[in-house]
């Protein structure tokens, strides 16, 4: 089959004349090519095609030389006039031009099956400028997507697109598409120098277009790449890179202008976590568009937090093993799409957060691994390279392309998508090169520690970079040890992330409330200790994916006891965290009981709230739970105006074990509190004295997770009650939380 230009070129002008003869053996002959050029042009590892193709001046009047792979004919059309190319074999095409100046041009080319005009990309200059170069050398271009990828673009007056990707160690770099069938022989790119950029303009080529890029290894081998900066690719299992552009009219300009009005560890911050695909299998961005902000507004939350979108291959991974950072997931729908969905939340008052995963990346060979040839985006070193836990490779985050390439894509996703919040997988991964390693699988850091210097220097310009270019956004460290200082920031040695998951806390308190109540007089430090670093940074409280799967059960089947007393923990248990300092994040499920593990197959069990389903109204309580908890959180600022001041939490009861009963206030600026005990013992407790502040002439209940409407018995403290003597008596539900607050 012929090869052809382009599945869409562009009309160039009306029906050409008749060909004339080539020049007389009186004319000026092309030059051969010389053969070392030669060879390595059609090989695919030439650095300069452009000085071998195209139009150059020569004694008598321009060289033109083509290359059209299985082109019966190839012309030139300059000034009205044809003058046919003669052939040099293996599709090479050439001839001179008589006349003075490179002349304005185009090239007919005839396969088997007809003839085509087409602009020849190899008269057209470089479409990157040396701005770009010198930012991409330096590691310092925060827009690489504008820099490389495949860029919609009119050039030198002609509509087309511009290809660059970054491959140093590549002897020679070409375009392969659906165009060209997937041979790369007709378009080698040019070097640009230092840079290791490759770049080439294709006229004609347009959205919608597939392609990679093949290259050809210092060590002689040819492979196909997809384009780490491709912004659209096929749907897996396909792999290739699509040309697209972005047509996105956003309608959320109040909210970026206000997100960031009210700094985040001073305001409310609720979290529902989600799975895209599989929160309503089947649907695409914009349907849930249409359906998951209305959710997640009407239960209270103030955000969604997104698993990775970005593309990837194996839908198991739940987005964890990313090999198109620049592209959202096309499984759901187009960039736009995405953007659409996006635009729903922050119309809905949502904001929107994502997971973004730069500790690691698949080894796939169509991808980023050894991209040209040689370790490039992970480090030369195999010991540091390999993920030990994940079968994956790391980033080098030494290279300062590497790193450009990673905190260009945070401002990516925050520009170009409207995130509002980056929460970033496996921090700790990142910042000890002993992670998972045993004695003699590394090598210290040149001070002789385990800190990976290189990647504590990368988040700290991730994140100055993030907070500096995007306004509102916040940054979320998943990170697991003591690490000093992740949410402090940059300039004064921290990290500079605006919050972290508190996994300390989630594991002591998920560790206490599995416990049989007749137990837990034993472990009641695992729910008190979090008070003794609950000030060392900004913390979120995750409940996430990663505790309701892999055989850690659901949270309410995590419970001791049958079925009233599973929910009932449950819901006391949630009625702690909302009341605890820090931020809140429940995932997709878990707000309604959900007994089964999480499967990206299924997703969460809505049949469970379905009229026709017999417990229906147990999973609706806890449903009605959370929506409520979210809602007096919201308008309560004790419960979040001073997470990460110690002056806004003083404990009233701290150490009576032996009841299983935990009480403290949470206060507001303005100093106005809120009450908050847990009883988690399976008993009631008949005038239960706490001492509360003098100020307080009488308290009133706002939340009882013992509610009937929750499911509970519906024991408590009715109507306001007044201290005596600087105490208060209270009625305590069984496995129960009870918010109280000042009346009136």
């Amino acid at each position: 089959m012929a090869l052809r230009d382009t599945a869409r070129p562009e009309a160039v002008g009306p029906t050409p004349p008749e060909a004339v003869p080539p020049p007389d053996r009186e004319d000026p002959r092309p030059t051969a090519l010389d053969p070392a050029d030669r060879g390595r042009l059609l090989a695919g590892a030439h650095h300069d095609p452009h000085g071998l193709l195209g139009a150059h001046p020569v004694p008598g009047g321009s060289l033109i030389r083509a290359l059209r792979p299985n082109a019966r004919e190839v012309s030139v059309l300059a000034g009205g006039t044809r003058t046919a190319l003669t052939s040099e074999g293996d599709g090479l095409f050439a001839a001179v031009l008589p006349g003075s100046g490179i002349p304005s041009y185009t090239l007919l080319v005839a396969y088997d099956d007809g003839e085509r005009e087409v602009h020849d990309p190899y008269r057209f200059l470089p479409a990157l400028g040396e701005l770009d170069l010198h930012l991409l050398r330096e590691g310092r271009h925060e827009e690489l997507w504008r820099a490389l990828g495949a860029e919609p673009m009119v050039h030198q007056g002609v509509a087309g697109t511009r290809f660059t990707v970054w491959a140093p160690n590549a002897q020679g770099v070409r375009v392969a598409g659906d165009f060209t069938y997937w041979d790369g022989t007709q378009y080698p790119m040019r070097s640009l120098g230092a840079s290791g950029v490759w770049e080439l303009f294709l006229p004609g080529v347009g959205e919608g277009t597939r392609y990679k890029f093949e290259i050809t290894s210092r060590h002689g081998h040819r492979f196909l790449k997809a384009d780490p900066m491709a912004r659209l690719t096929e749907v897996p299992p396909d792999t290739a890179s699509v040309v697209t552009s972005s047509r996105y009219e956003w309608g959320d300009a109040e909210w970026m202008t206000h997100r960031g009005d009210i700094p985040v560890h001073r305001a409310p911050f609720s979290v529902y976590e989600v799975h895209l695909p599989s929160w309503r299998p089947g649907l695409t961005y914009r349907r849930l568009a249409e359906e998951l902000p209305a959710y997640a507004r009407e239960m209270g939350f103030t955000h969604v937090e997104l698993m990775p979108v970005a593309g990837h291959p194996f839908s198991g991974s739940w987005g964890y093993q990313v090999t198109s950072y620049y592209a959202p997931t096309p499984r759901l729908g187009s960039p736009d799409d995405f953007r659409y969905f996006v635009d729903a939340c922050h119309r809905a008052g949502l904001g929107v957060i994502m997971d973004w995963v730069p500790a690691h990346f698949p080894k796939d060979d169509w991808a980023l691994a050894r991209f040209d040839g040689d370790p490039l985006y992970e480090p030369g070193d195999s010991r540091r390279a390999e993920h030990p836990d994940w079968g994956t490779y790391e980033f080098d985050f030494g290279r300062t392309e590497v790193r450009n390439f990673l905190v260009a894509n945070a401002v990516y996703w925050c520009e170009e998508f409207h995130i509002d919040g980056l929460r970033v997988d496996a921090v700790a991964s990142m910042l000890y090169l002993d992670y998972s390693r045993d004695s003699g699988q590394w090598e210290p850091n040149v001070f002789g520690g385990r800190e990976d210097l290189d990647a504590v220097a990368f988040l700290q310009e991730m994140n100055a970079t993030v907070y500096r270019r995007c306004p509102g956004v916040v940054t979320i460290a998943e990170e697991s040890t003591a690490w000093e200082g992740v949410t402090r920031p940059t300039d004064s040695g921290g990290l500079g992330f605006g919050l972290k998951w508190n996994m300390g806390w989630m594991h002591d308190s998920l560790e206490y409330i599995q416990k049989e109540p007749v137990h837990r007089r034993y472990h009641h430090n695992e729910m008190t200790f979090s008070m003794v670093y609950a000030y060392s940074e900004n913390y979120v409280l995750p409940i996430s994916h990663d505790e309701v799967v892999h055989g850690k059960q659901a949270l309410v089947s995590k419970m001791p006891g049958d079925w009233w007393q599973r929910r009932a923990n449950q819901r006391a248990y949630l009625g702690f965290m909302w009341a605890h300092p820090g931020k809140q994040l429940l995932f997709m499920g878990q707000e309604f009981a959900q007994g089964a593990e999480w499967s990206e197959a299924h997703g969460p069990e809505w049949w469970l709230l379905a009229d026709d389903y017999h417990s229906a109204g147990d999973h609706r309580g806890v449903q009605d739970l959370v929506r409520d908890l979210n809602t007096v959180y919201r308008r309560t600022p004790a419960l979040w105006q001073r997470d990460t001041d110690p002056g806004g939490f003083r404990w009233v009861l701290c150490d009576a074990a032996d009841d299983n009963v935990l009480a403290f206030l949470r206060f507001a600026a303005d100093g106005t509190p809120l009450l908050a005990v847990s009883n988690f013992s399976p008993v009631v407790r008949h005038g239960y004295r706490l001492w509360v502040p003098d100020e307080v002439p009488a308290w009133r209940q706002v939340l009882n997770t013992d509610a009937v409407r929750y499911g509970g018995g519906g024991v408590g403290t009715e109507g306001p009650v007044k201290p005596g003597d600087g105490f208060l008596e209270l009625t305590l539900p069984p496995l129960a939380t009870v918010w109280l607050a000042p009346e009136g």
